[in-house]
């Protein structure tokens, strides 16, 4: 199925097509002429840009999350949209899980259009005192980070009391109560009749890297010891790296249920055993025959040091992908392995052909996941290659490129 877009605008050319016709109803050659060009107008095929999401990849990567986590509860985490995926795309893949994490009100307001009547976590809390009316009509899970949520709470008129996920600034220093002060923002929240049961929460910086956890774990254990409460302390990375260590009532899987490797490049997905669960592709528009010293886009970037087939695959940073990869970045063409040269354009990149001398045009160009051979090229080999993360070039795909869901 094809994911919802908004309604194409008609095309000023559609539109003045049928003045002329009215103009010139009585000229043959005038009607055949709109006739013509209103058929083409139906039948007009988008470009060959594809995103495609793989249901199967989400289940098999939410099993090895649970695998890894022991008897913990799992928090599918579906924040920026799925990362990217559509949560209407993912939720039927992930509703093995044991609750929805997420960022704001309308993602929550739209897993339980989707039907889901189980926790739905608000990991950031309310932004604004008005939200906690949702939060009791949709039945939300919230975290508590500051002094200005517990005061909207205690200001807060419901018959139904909130459960509430108080958290420590543990070490990280973006949200949540220093150790000094979380036992004291614990005792104010226990005391209001808003609040049912409190859990406790803290997030990890450096679990995917040689610093590890206990520093943060070490605090957050001393400052909450004989605090009554569940836990949730496991990101992505401390589920797979540290699950023994990490252990608690829930974890937190984000970006490993989409298929990347929390801890990249120290690790791979494939070291992991997750699977792709978003394929980026496209095809051939045109093929280029090179000479020794030509030069390939803007800036003159690359210059080809011998005789040299390019292909032209119809992607670009208008789509998403990432403008500072440079020459050496993998594609697959007809699932081998080759890469870009020049710059990335709007709507365009170019990709060497010397691995695939059979490649034309119309041949297919897998910009991350899973090609129709079944090679694989992982997102976060794509990622390293813009200096970044497969988190931002998931979430980065433009409205403009369709997506279709497997199955």
């Amino acid at each position: 199925m094809v994911e919802d877009r908004p309604p194409r605008k008609r095309l000023r050319g559609y539109s003045m097509g049928v003045r002329c016709q009215n103009r010139a109803k009585s000229r043959s050659a005038g009607r055949v002429f709109v006739r013509v060009f209103r058929i083409f107008k139906v039948f007009a095929v988008p470009r060959p840009i594809l995103a495609t999401i793989h249901p199967a990849a989400l289940q098999h990567n939410l099993d090895r999350v649970r695998r890894a986590a022991l008897d913990s509860r799992v928090w599918a985490v579906v924040k920026a949209n799925a990362y990217g995926h559509g949560i209407e795309n993912v939720f039927e893949a992930l509703r093995g899980a044991d609750g929805f994490a997420l960022l704001d009100l309308a993602e929550a307001e739209r897993v339980r259009a989707l039907g889901w009547r189980g926790p739905v976590l608000l990991l950031e809390g309310v932004f604004d005192a008005r939200d906690l009316e949702l939060c009791s009509r949709l039945g939300l899970w919230h975290a508590v980070h500051c002094d200005e949520q517990i005061d909207w709470l205690a200001a807060h008129k419901t018959q139904v009391p909130h459960r509430v996920f108080l958290k420590m600034n543990s070490g990280m220093n973006r949200l949540g109560f220093t150790p000094g002060r979380f036992r004291a923002a614990w005792t104010r929240l226990n005391a209001l009749p808003q609040v049912d049961e409190i859990s406790l929460m803290t997030h990890f910086s450096d679990a995917d890297g040689d610093r590890g956890i206990a520093h943060q774990l070490a605090v957050f254990e001393d400052a909450t010891r004989d605090l009554p409460g569940e836990r949730s302390i496991a990101n992505s990375a401390a589920t797979l790296r540290h699950a023994e260590a990490s252990r608690a009532d829930w974890v937190r899987p984000g970006i490993v249920l989409y298929g990347s490797a929390p801890d990249f490049p120290a690790h791979d997905a494939a070291h992991w055993q997750l699977q792709p669960t978003m394929t980026l592709a496209t095809k051939l528009l045109a093929v280029q025959t090179l000479q020794a010293g030509d030069t390939v886009g803007y800036g003159s970037r690359f210059t080809a040091d011998g005789p040299l087939r390019i292909g032209v695959a119809a992607v670009g940073y208008a789509d998403g992908y990432p403008r500072h990869c440079d020459t050496g970045t993998p594609v697959l063409v007809d699932g081998v392995r080759t890469r870009m040269v020049g710059r990335v354009s709007m709507d365009m990149i170019t990709v060497d052909l010397t691995p695939v001398p059979e490649a034309a045009f119309g041949s297919e160009v897998t910009l991350w996941g899973r090609a129709p051979n079944g090679t694989v090229l992982p997102i976060d080999e794509v990622a390293q290659a813009a200096g970044t993360v497969g988190y931002e070039l998931m979430c980065a795909v433009a409205r403009r490129v369709p997506v279709a869901v497997d199955g």
